[in-house]
């Protein structure tokens, strides 16, 4: 996701800015190339040979890459498909709240989510937007998958059963402390944009439904993947596991589009994908030379592994400040904490978690989804300030909220 900064602001000493300042003297590099960068310092500094480092990088820049590919493409198609289904409806503000974490989990992408039902939302923009964002933080099969994958985790037996109660048991709670921390602290708006008195279905309402039909694949067969377990059937044991669960939704969505749609759907979802899996592959490469040479079991906490789940929130925390997008953090940090996790010995679930809890922190100016929300949910926000305060607080109190219950079951479910 692009990276958007704040215009300067007005009576400021030209020269003495310590950001600029920091612009100037560090290139602007991207992401992909400075994580590249420091592993090939780190293995060099480290002692280990040209051949050594080489073959190191290779074996964790592709570690899970086919993984996170069949994930990420179904995923950016089927949210590209939704982007063309038009859904705007007055009528529809309470289904698309709740549509909202859906949505975020099954487009992998809550900026994307918030743009897909805002248009539907009416007076519920606020709770589509916090919705979305934990949604896709908290669901199965969006952040929890994407951090299982990158730890190394997917193929323990019934893991994503585990993940996707998780899943349901946090987004409750950690969704309504944001829906009541936005309602309490914005600015209220005309009413303009409150939903008519009207409740009735209408055409734009199924529309909706209809567009929404992919999830309902998605889950039903994640659903049935749980229930039933292996089959002996190739095809169907595919089908019902997220990868191919996904690859079906998205497979429905696109048969819903437009055929005119179609090739851009793909083109973005491609686009996407494609720059994710660099960034991927650069962070696994980082995590695979780091633990070739840091015996990283002398480092973490034993027992029930509180402390160390509270170093993967932190952790994760700085990811997000400094990367601005969550799709970013999850790429980057997971193949990073992955050598932690192992040598620490953490509940699987308990630790996916801790890492997709500490990327609710926080919604600010260099993420994406903050000016989108900002110019739409908050456009009575008279300053940028105050949408900041709104969006930043209502987010770590869903991170500290969510990282509350994880600790305490981690204490009553050792």
């Amino acid at each position: 996701m692009p990276r958007v900064t704040e215009p300067k602001a007005q009576g400021q000493i030209p020269g003495r800015d310590p950001a600029g300042l920091l612009r100037r003297a560090v290139p602007d590099l991207p992401l992909v190339v400075w994580m590249a960068l420091a592993t090939l310092v780190l293995g060099l500094a480290g002692g280990l040979s040209a051949e050594m480092l080489v073959r190191t990088y290779n074996a964790g820049f592709g570690l899970a890459l086919g993984e996170f590919a069949l994930i990420l493409l179904p995923s950016f198609v089927l949210a590209a498909a939704l982007g063309h289904a038009e859904i705007a409806s007055p009528n529809a503000g309470r289904l698309a709240a709740l549509a909202s974490p859906v949505a975020g989990a099954g487009m992998i992408c809550p900026d994307t989510a918030y743009a897909a039902l805002s248009p539907a939302a009416g007076g519920h923009k606020i709770d589509v937007a916090f919705g979305a964002y934990a949604g896709f933080k908290l669901l199965y099969p969006a952040g929890p998958l994407l951090v299982a994958t990158g730890l190394g985790v997917t193929g323990q037996d019934g893991l994503a059963a585990d993940l996707a109660l998780a899943g349901i048991a946090l987004i409750l709670p950690v969704w309504a402390v944001g829906v009541l921390w936005g309602r309490v602290t914005r600015v209220p708006d005309d009413g303009s944009g409150k939903d008519p008195a009207s409740a009735a279905p209408d055409a734009a309402t199924r529309k909706v439904v209809r567009a929404f039909a992919p999830f309902g694949v998605l889950a039903g067969l994640l659903g049935m993947g749980a229930a039933l377990g292996p089959t002996g059937q190739n095809l169907v044991d595919f089908l019902l596991q997220p990868k191919g669960a996904l690859l079906a939704a998205a497979g429905l969505a696109l048969l819903q589009t437009a055929p005119r749609h179609r090739r851009a759907c793909w083109d973005a979802a491609l686009g996407r994908t494609g720059s994710l899996l660099l960034v991927i592959g650069a962070a696994s490469a980082f995590g695979a030379v780091l633990t070739h040479l840091v015996p990283l079991a002398d480092f973490v906490p034993d027992g029930r592994g509180i402390g160390a789940l509270i170093g993967l929130f932190g952790l994760t925390v700085v990811f997000k400040l400094v990367q601005g997008s969550s799709m970013a953090t999850f790429a980057s940090v997971a193949p990073v904490a992955a050598p932690v996790v192992a040598a620490a010995g953490l509940d699987p679930v308990a630790a996916v978690y801790a890492i997709c809890l500490g990327s609710f922190i926080a919604i600010l100016p260099n993420d994406s989804y903050f000016w989108l929300v900002r110019r739409d949910a908050l456009g009575q926000e008279p300053r940028d300030t105050r949408a900041l305060w709104v969006l930043a607080s209502g987010a770590t109190l869903q991170a500290v909220t969510g990282l509350g219950l994880v600790l305490t079951a981690s204490l009553l479910w050792p």
